[in-house]
């Protein structure tokens, strides 16, 4: 394996050993564990879970609910689990192995209470330069947004939630994929700074869900001139806040 850092989410609270170079965890795997709003005794599983980085900070978000995570890459998949033992998470928190592209029957798990994922973002490695090998997994989904979502609807159970977090360009794709299988919309818009676009969205769904299709507030991230975060945004990332959905 690779060199191997050491860094921390939540102010402190996790602890994560991951790769020097290639993919490293970041906002994203942050605001996904924040948006995951699973209750006392759910069971949750992360898509592409990595070196584990969502995984974890939503379990110590919620300690009394149970994680599973899903990694294809045999070498993320096993710092995962050393991640999830120097956490002290061994009670609550497991990892598989398996691939999106596969059935979800594989895992051999009955359909969880939430799922959660942060697909990678891009379909076609032609509509961007090519990432370092190391990155390549994270960055190119081979199956595509559609293969997450019918992997995420098929891992969930019926009145379960789906919460993904991705690039804002792609909410009409992910909005058309949901749709057919899951409903109760609600979006979350994330800026940089409140005067420009947003460029993550979040997106929660339940499955069979009937409700309208809610627009909630944005996060906005930076303010100009002020301190690196906003007040809100630093909330999130310190695990003061979470970003519900009610």
């Amino acid at each position: 394996m690779d060199a191997i850092t050491e860094d921390t989410m939540l102010d402190g609270r996790v602890r994560l050993m991951q790769p020097a170079r290639g993919y490293r965890a970041g906002l994203d795997a942050a605001l996904l564990a924040a948006a995951c709003d699973a209750g006392r005794g759910a069971r949750v599983l992360e898509a592409g879970c990595g070196a584990g980085a969502a995984l974890l900070a939503a379990a110590i978000r919620r300690p009394e609910t149970s994680f599973t995570g899903v990694e294809r890459d045999p070498q993320a998949a096993e710092l995962a689990r050393r991640n999830v033992a120097l956490n002290d998470l061994g009670a609550r928190v497991e990892i598989l192995d398996g691939d999106v592209g596969a059935k979800f029957q594989a895992l051999g798990r009955p359909p969880f209470d939430a799922v959660m994922a942060n697909p990678p973002f891009f379909d076609d490695p032609d509509a961007l330069r090519a990432p370092a090998a190391a990155r390549r997994g994270a960055w190119i989904a081979d199956h595509g947004l559609s293969g997450w979502i019918a992997f995420l609807s098929k891992a969930v159970r019926e009145g379960g939630s789906i919460t993904l977090i991705h690039r804002a360009d792609r909410l009409g794709d992910m909005l058309a994929l949901l749709a057919p299988k899951a409903g109760s919309l609600q979006i979350r818009a994330v800026h940089p700074f409140a005067d420009e676009p947003a460029k993550r969205i979040l997106v929660r769904a339940i499955k069979t869900g009937k409700a309208p299709l809610r627009l909630l507030p944005p996060l906005v991230l930076h303010a100009r001139g002020g301190a690196k975060h906003t007040p809100e945004a630093e909330a999130v990332l310190r695990g003061e806040a979470a970003l519900g959905w009610g």
